[in-house]
């Protein structure tokens, strides 16, 4: 690989989501508050959809009966899983009935689908003594992720061109997971990078033919 290739320029946009990400801290108790309710909120929305088994049958390991040390725990069962796995099935459970927090803007979306990676690896990384997490971490990450998702939310509508909204989903979850890992700004960029690079889902199968 050259040199050139090496030093070429980061996206604008990817250095402002990295250096917010990983350097602001969140001081605003009000935004604290909200975030407090918000987690309560999107818990109970998961608890509840384990009572329909067509969420719950789609839960659980890849292949029954295996163990995790250390794994991520799935709120609601007995599910230890690894970190990607628990976040598809926390963030399942979150959105199967469809009763969690809405943005309104250019585009639309559910900002607290950010939590199935959050919670998955904040619990994974602290039961592995990898990193501890405080609900306050937890709390600062929400708000993070909710930011990053709702101001590219506000001046972009992605549904427009074709393409759904859930990868500001897939972008927000990717720069505060890079954040919690402990990334530097510079790697934070090139997740964030491969995550818009693997482009999102389209919106043809929310609509009939």
């Amino acid at each position: 690989m050259s040199t050139a290739s090496l030093e070429r320029p980061v996206d604008q946009v990817l250095q402002t989501l990295a250096d917010y990400v990983c350097e602001t801290e969140i001081n605003s108790p009000e935004a604290i508050d909200t975030a407090r309710a918000c987690l309560a909120d999107t818990i109970g929305c998961g608890i509840l959809a384990l009572r329909f088994p067509e969420c719950t049958k789609l839960l659980g390991p890849v292949v029954p009966g295996t163990s995790v040390p250390h794994g991520a725990r799935v709120p609601g069962t007995s599910h230890v899983l690894d970190p990607i796995r628990a976040a598809f099935n926390i963030g399942t459970a979150i959105r199967w009935l469809d009763y969690n927090d809405t943005w309104l803007a250019a585009e639309w979306g559910h900002p607290s689908d950010n939590l199935g990676a959050i919670l998955a690896l904040t619990d994974y990384l602290t039961r592995s003594g990898t990193r501890r997490f405080t609900v306050r971490d937890l709390l600062s990450a929400m708000i993070k992720a909710h930011e990053v998702q709702g101001v590219l939310a506000l001046a972009n509508s992605f549904n427009r061109i074709g393409f759904d909204h859930v990868i500001l989903v897939k972008i927000a979850s990717t720069a505060v997971a890079a954040s919690l890992l402990g990334l530097s700004r510079e790697r934070c960029a090139d997740a964030l990078s491969n995550a818009w690079i693997d482009t999102g889902p389209l919106r043809t199968y929310r609509h009939a033919p």
